[in-house]
């Protein structure tokens, strides 16, 4: 089983809800305000990293962030 995970405007969230509904897939399920603020941190992260990849920006290293704590 795949999974997808896509932005839905909020004016149209209640045709797609309904609109996967009807098309017969086993499980449509909101996410968290929790989750979405994983997902928006994971995403931000791995931004930054393909900047760091990139040349762009440059990382702390893990001492430096203990260093912080």
């Amino acid at each position: 089983m795949q999974r997808i995970v896509i932005d839905i405007p909020d004016n149209k969230i209640n045709f797609f809800l309904e609109l996967i509904r009807n098309l017969g897939f086993k499980k449509v399920q909101k996410l968290s305000l929790e989750d979405k603020e994983f997902v928006e941190g994971t995403k931000k992260s791995l931004e930054q990293v393909e900047q760091h990849l990139k040349g762009e920006i440059k990382l702390k290293t893990a001492e430096q962030l203990a260093d912080e704590l």
